[in-house]
C-alpha cells in the first residue's frame, strides 16, 4: 500500500508561485508513475502533469494548460519515502481548484485519473484576479 500526502496549497495573487509537495509512503517504489491532477467545483478530476517514477532520465508529461508554467519533480532517495512536487509558477485564476496526487502500480503512465489507484486527499489552491 502507498499513502499520499499533499501540502503547499494555499491563496495566491494571479502571476504568483505556489509549490505543491506530496509525500509518499509505505511502498512507493512499487509505483511506475505518480502525477498531479486537479478538480474544480462542478467540474471533472484533470492531469495536470506526471512523472515516471524510477525513470533514469525523470521524463514527465504536462497538461497543455500547464506546459511552460508548471513543473514537476521527484525525490526518491528514500526506499519508503518518496516525494513529488509541483511547482506552479504565473498562476492564472482558472487554476483554482483542489490538487490531488496520485500513483500508478502499472502502465500507461497518462493524465488519465482512472489508470491510478492512489489518491491524496487534496490540498486548495486559489488564485486571486
Amino acid at each position: 500500500q502507498v499513502q499520499l500526502a499533499e501540502s503547499g496549497g494555499g491563496l495566491v495573487r494571479a502571476g504568483g508561485s505556489l509549490r505543491l509537495s506530496c509525500a509518499a509512503s509505505g511502498r512507493p517504489y512499487t509505483r511506475l508513475c505518480m502525477a498531479w491532477f486537479r478538480q474544480a467545483p462542478d467540474k471533472e478530476r484533470t492531469g495536470v502533469a506526471m512523472i515516471y517514477t524510477n525513470d533514469g532520465d525523470g521524463r514527465a508529461f504536462y497538461a497543455d494548460s500547464v506546459k511552460g508554467r508548471f513543473t514537476i519533480s521527484r525525490d526518491n532517495t528514500n526506499l519508503t519515502h518518496n516525494a513529488v512536487y509541483l511547482d506552479m509558477n504565473s498562476l492564472k485564476p482558472e487554476d483554482t481548484a483542489m490538487y490531488y496526487c496520485a500513483a500508478s502500480r502499472s502502465p500507461p503512465c497518462t493524465l488519465v485519473a482512472k489508470y491510478y489507484d492512489a489518491w491524496g486527499q487534496g490540498t486548495q489552491v486559489t488564485v486571486s484576479s
